[in-house]
């Protein structure tokens, strides 16, 4: 019984360790980690910092590409500019130019005979009023008329057949207004020799030119 308790003893002792007083400082020993915390920090803010460098760097490339593209397209646009504006101009005029032309060529289909106005010129004269020419023009007619009658029966009657061409219905068809542009006796005959511009209608809706 007694060597059983020595032996239990003796294992209980073996089991205890043995004390003694800790002396040891941890704050001023040396850190021994084979890898730093303060490493990883670092680096990791490194690849950060050079991320954003990288996307800077990037991002500008990127830009003066954009801006070395949009300065070539300008210096194009430029170079282009005057050539497209005669083109324009061009383009523009040829409108007018059809405009016009399509308003004769609907004038001429829709015209009467000449010989019709003549007749209508005519017939439609005071009796002191002689026809002696019809001069056609891109704008309209120019009748010449020689009026029987001293100075001033010759005039009424001159002034009488403007207001008749003016006022007759089958003549404004083709024309829009009428008057006088000239005036004059003539010496050696006593006739009064007059001018009548009729304008036509078509030539009358064109635009004034500057």
């Amino acid at each position: 019984m007694a060597s059983f308790l020595k032996k239990k003893a003796e294992a209980s002792a073996s089991q205890v360790p043995a004390w003694h007083p800790n002396f040891r400082n941890y704050q001023k020993l040396p850190d021994i980690k084979v890898v730093r915390t303060a490493f990883f920090i670092n680096g990791f803010a490194a690849l950060i910092a050079i991320g954003l460098i990288v996307g800077t760097v990037v991002r500008e490339f990127e830009l003066y590409k954009k801006r070395e593209s949009i300065a070539a397209i300008q210096a194009q646009i430029d170079k282009d500019q005057p050539e497209s504006d005669r083109a324009i101009a061009l383009y523009k005029k040829f409108q007018d130019e059809e405009k016009r032309a399509n308003e004769v060529e609907a004038y001429v289909k829709s015209k009467p005979l000449t010989s019709v106005i003549l007749q209508r010129f005519a017939e439609i004269r005071p009796r002191n009023v002689a026809l002696k020419s019809i001069d056609l023009r891109e704008n309209g007619i120019i009748l010449r008329v020689s009026v029987r009658g001293d100075g001033i029966t010759a005039n009424n009657d001159l002034v009488n057949y403007l207001e008749l061409l003016k006022k007759d219905t089958q003549l404004a068809v083709n024309f829009e207004g009428a008057e006088i542009k000239a005036a004059n006796t003539d010496p050696n005959t006593g006739f009064l020799e007059g001018e009548i511009n009729l304008l036509l209608k078509v030539a009358a809706k064109e635009p004034a030119k500057k």
